[in-house]
């Protein structure tokens, strides 16, 4: 009899739990005030623009096909009279690829989870959709869609990124710098790394920084895991803007007013898929980000010669009116464990670098656009990490006509305690 007592009461308990849990994520927006309320909701009204078609993805994102005019973008104080490029008036790269390029791995074309399920039709582009919980999560419209100070290797700036303090931010990179670059492309191979705590993030990119060592300005593209800003552990194709060291200018994707997308087939911020398995095959996203010589944009392109995705016009980033100062390539995580103990989240494949191209993190084709306005192999390239026992890189050249790096590792290990 006391069994079956015990066991109702089990039951009842699991029910109030059940539905207290229930009640309270119903009601998770019952402690803001009307003002508050009134103000997250006036800023998702913002970024969730009226769309002619909307697709549910199998990972759950809505993707909103919404008229090209009507985009974030144009919501820009400086933006309200720009005019929208259609296409760059130069393109660096043309349109050749080579055979050895599509032999090294699948990076066209590039896929998102979202095509299962259809396609934006022309004249419109994809947008992630934002949820209110995206927004509570950030605890603050300020907040939402941003990164952290200490969000740039500083071995791209005064130094090592061994001697500075990065409030957690630990990165595996290659750098160049010392002269003006009008651009950078590479082949970053995509996996899925483990990220141990939802504060915490893994990802894999391109840096361009402007010469400001005070009010730093970037343009950064690549893939991350970020579970604190998209709710789970999906591998993301991002974007990133600042021109006031991540203080209250730019964001991640199409957070804020800045970025102009033109392509109806690439949603940024939404999952990349397939990804690299260990031994597998891998599979890369090609990256090139080149600034036009006439009208001053910022542009950008994500796999194959067609997918010209769009630009940051060049008022957004005045430092890089005269080009970048610095260009890095690699990864970065950010450690927020306590007690001092490392964080097991992984950057890269999560393996070192000295295990190489089968289960190492890479990028490749590794390049400059000069003030020719040529790519060509960068000089000088120096590479850099920050906890060596944690994750590692190395860079490699194959007779003057490719420069790649392997990168990456595990976090917590005998050696990285």
């Amino acid at each position: 009899m006391a069994l079956k007592l015990w066991s109702r009461v089990v039951v009842v308990v699991c029910i109030l739990l059940i539905t207290y849990n229930v009640l309270a994520a119903a009601g998770k927006n019952s402690n803001l005030s009307h003002e508050k309320q009134r103000e997250f909701d006036n800023h998702l009204n913002r970024l969730n623009k009226p769309p002619v078609k909307s697709i549910e993805s199998p990972d759950g994102d809505i993707i909103d096909c919404v008229n090209i005019a009507h985009q974030p973008a144009f919501d820009h104080p400086s933006m309200k009279n720009h005019k929208i490029q259609m296409k760059p008036t130069y393109d660096p790269q043309g349109d050749f690829v080579t055979n050895e390029e599509k032999a090294k791995g699948k990076s066209e074309p590039i896929t998102q989870l979202w095509h299962l399920k259809g396609r934006c039709p022309e004249g419109t582009i994809p947008i992630r959709r934002t949820k209110m919980d995206d927004i509570l999560r950030a605890g603050s419209i300020e907040n939402f869609g941003k990164k952290t100070h200490g969000s740039i290797p500083q071995s791209g700036l005064t130094k090592s990124v061994n001697e500075v303090d990065n409030n957690g931010h630990e990165y595996s990179v290659a750098t160049v710098k010392g002269e003006k670059y009008y651009g950078a492309r590479g082949s970053i191979n995509v996996w899925n790394p483990k990220v141990q705590d939802p504060s915490e993030f893994s990802l894999s990119q391109i840096w361009l920084v402007g010469s400001s060592t005070t009010n730093v300005t970037t343009i950064e593209v690549g893939w991350q895991v970020c579970p604190g800003l998209y709710l789970d552990s999906n591998t993301r194709l991002f974007i990133y803007w600042t021109k006031d060291s991540y203080t209250n200018t730019g964001c991640y994707n199409l957070f804020c007013e800045g970025f102009v997308q033109l392509n109806k087939d690439i949603a940024i911020g939404a999952t990349l898929a397939p990804v690299s398995q260990i031994g597998g095959t891998p599979y890369e996203i090609k990256i090139f980000i080149w600034k036009d010589p006439v009208e001053g944009n910022w542009w950008l392109r994500v796999g194959e010669f067609t997918n010209t995705v769009g630009y940051w016009p060049g008022e957004l980033v005045p430092d890089l009116a005269d080009g970048a100062a610095t260009v890095q390539w690699g990864g970065e995580i950010v450690n927020f464990e306590p007690n001092f103990q490392h964080t097991t989240t992984q950057m890269g494949s999560g393996r070192f670098a000295e295990e190489g191209p089968a289960k190492a993190s890479y990028i490749r084709n590794m390049q400059i656009i000069d003030d020719s306005n040529i790519p060509r192999l960068p000089k000088d390239l120096k590479i850099s990490t920050s906890k060596a026992g944690c994750y590692d890189i190395k860079s490699f050249e194959i007779a003057n006509k490719e420069k790649y790096i392997f990168y990456g590792g595990p976090g917590r290990n005998p050696k990285c305690p």
